[in-house]
């Protein structure tokens, strides 16, 4: 195995968290994902020598069969996404009664691996007011992995024994100190907004101090290059005739921002917008066979509630939809006045995978791969955090 911090993967997917926890310093004795597809990027990229996805040892199997004493002898963390569909906003929001509802295997991870850590990322549809019971109860099952419900026991009855144990501050053979914050991907260098709940948890008998780590980059930052200063537009050189006035939303706050910070920048980076996304990159209706899964799709139109990503902010949150993609959150609004459809290359500079790093299987399967995805820079920042706690 590489060098580092070992760490086991549930519910991989495409990668993403993965590969944001690889270049974070954790290094994966295992990786476990069912889906055909996302199995099929996984093997692609090992086999082509990524060097993030090299020697990652991939197990094709339900989550539920595994026996992880079978995989792996030791491993300093437990990380994962549990299908998110009970949660989601575009879900049925079935939660428990889902039988997609991941989150006791999450907790039988943790349980039998018993790591000095954990991180575990879910939508942000996870803290609505309908699941704030249910929530509750997956913080408390993995504060107390080892105090079981019984067969005959229902999660309310179990939840109660789980609050009781912890207002009690009883003693047990295994128990982690738990936090969980709601992060925007946009506040720490990923060119889309996108929020994602992380839940992390440490060993109690580590005694750590941890919080999230600090947001990298402003939007204020942004709109102060833009409107302000006109930096963004030189650095992507724009020139000046072609610059389109202040966005009427954003007026207001750029007249606050120049009252308040004078000739001095808003702390921070600025916001990394679409156009940044896709710097470098050739336009894909101009055909050409050097980028690879970077191949122009017709068809995108604007419809009520989806009218596409602008170029110069973040991009909307890339989505995966159950029946094809939706046709707002995948589609870039041009200053033209045209639209069109993200590439999947630029789908994947959105979510901020490598270039190197490519996606098996059509537009459509593979953009529901990358819409499911953890942002690779979001995983890593969030990785990095934990791993200098426990190096």
């Amino acid at each position: 195995m590489k060098n580092g911090r070992s760490s086991i993967e549930l519910f991989t997917g495409a990668g993403g968290l993965a590969l944001g926890l690889e270049q974070s310093g954790w290094h994966h004795s295992a990786l476990i994902e069912l889906n055909e597809h996302a199995c099929s990027t996984i093997h692609l990229n090992e086999s082509l020598g990524h060097p993030l996805a090299k020697g990652w040892k991939l197990f094709p199997d339900d989550v539920r069969t595994i026996r992880y004493a079978e995989i792996v002898d030791h491993v300093d963390m437990v990380a994962g996404g549990p299908p998110c569909q009970p949660f989601s906003l575009g879900g049925k929001h079935r939660a428990y009664q889902d039988k997609r509802d991941m989150f006791p295997e999450a907790v039988r991870a943790v349980r039998e691996l018993r790591p000095e850590c954990f991180v575990f990322e879910n939508v942000k549809g996870l803290l609505r007011q309908s699941f704030a019971s249910y929530f509750h109860y997956i913080v408390l099952q993995l504060s107390y992995p080892m105090l079981l419900r019984r067969t005959d026991e229902d999660w309310q009855s179990h939840l109660s024994k789980l609050e009781r144990h912890h207002t009690a501050s009883k003693e047990t053979d295994l128990s982690y100190k738990v936090v969980y914050r709601l992060l925007d991907a946009a506040d720490y260098g990923v060119p889309q907004h996108r929020h994602r709940v992380f839940i992390v948890g440490f060993r109690s008998d580590l005694q750590k101090e941890w919080s999230f780590p600090d947001a990298t980059h402003s939007f204020d930052r942004l709109l102060w290059d833009q409107w302000v200063t006109g930096g963004y537009w030189e650095e992507h050189e724009v020139p000046k005739k072609k610059r389109p006035t202040v966005p009427g939303r954003f007026a207001a706050r750029v007249r606050r921002l120049e009252a308040e910070f004078g000739l001095l920048p808003p702390p921070g980076k600025r916001c990394r917008t679409v156009r940044d996304a896709l710097r470098g990159l050739p336009d894909p209706r101009n055909k050409n066979d050097t980028v690879p899964n970077h191949e122009f799709r017709d068809g995108a139109r604007p419809y009520a509630g989806h009218t596409g990503s602008e170029l110069d902010v973040p991009s909307k949150a890339l989505k995966a939809g159950d029946h094809g993609v939706p046709g707002g959150e995948n589609m870039m609004a041009l200053p033209d006045g045209s639209y069109r459809y993200y590439t999947v290359r630029e789908s994947a500079r959105v979510q901020t995978f490598p270039d190197d790093y490519v996606f098996s299987g059509s537009w459509t399967e593979a953009m529901r791969q990358i819409g499911n995805a953890v942002p690779v820079e979001l995983a890593t920042a969030v990785g990095k955090s934990i791993f200098n706690q426990v190096a």
